[in-house]
């Protein structure tokens, strides 16, 4: 026969004994002790009996009591639980509300900033006067500047992407070389124990 898992222990005990506190068991243990007490032929077995049927009365007792003050310490726990996790989701719900007004107050600055960044450059303009000639130089300026860096950016963009397929490459080229090594690992061991086996087993 094979071993027994602890799963079926526990399975029969708490088929013998309920919640697993053994009350099924005194309470047969009480009703032996009931029919001795009651088939007694002499006063001393029939008090020893007597007494015996006492202290399971007093287990009993004490078992349901404990399991009812842990059921309600139980009850007590999941009250506790529940305000917690209230007092979890006001939180959770405040910050949110935190959250979107922080939000609401950088958007508010962002356009504040743009709006004086756009002031001050106007101002400088006005305040310098200058005259067709200069400020179509200055825009051909401009856009030869913004031509450059849009240039810039183009080649960063491909630099970046390059980098990226690189990296891309090196890792796969990483995953590979782990791989080969797990491998060359497995077929060490592999032939480590034929060779073991190979030692071990007796010449013909």
């Amino acid at each position: 026969m094979g071993a027994v898992t602890d799963d079926e222990v526990i399975r029969k005990r708490l088929l013998i004994d309920g919640d697993g506190a053994g009350d099924d068991r005194r309470i047969n243990l009480l009703v032996k002790s009931f029919i001795k007490w009651c088939n007694s032929g002499s006063q001393e077995e029939g008090y020893s009996q007597y007494q015996r049927m006492l202290s399971t009365l007093s287990q009993c007792e004490f078992s349901m009591g404990k399991t009812l003050l842990v059921y309600d310490m139980n009850l007590r726990e999941m009250e506790n639980y529940e305000k917690i996790y209230k007092e979890i989701e006001c939180s959770i719900a405040g910050a949110h509300e935190k959250i979107a007004e922080c939000k609401k107050q950088i958007l508010q600055a962002k356009r504040i900033r743009k709006n004086r960044q756009e002031y001050d450059a106007l101002a400088k303009v006005i305040q310098h006067h200058p005259d067709r000639h200069e400020t179509l130089k200055e825009l051909e300026a401009l856009g030869k500047e913004l031509e450059h860096l849009s240039h810039i950016k183009e080649s960063v963009e491909d630099k970046l992407e390059l980098r990226r397929k690189q990296f891309h490459v090196l890792l796969s080229t990483i995953h590979e070389l782990q791989q080969t090594l797990e491998n060359d690992e497995k077929l060490s061991e592999v032939e480590e124990a034929q060779e073991t086996s190979m030692e071990t087993d007796p010449k013909p």
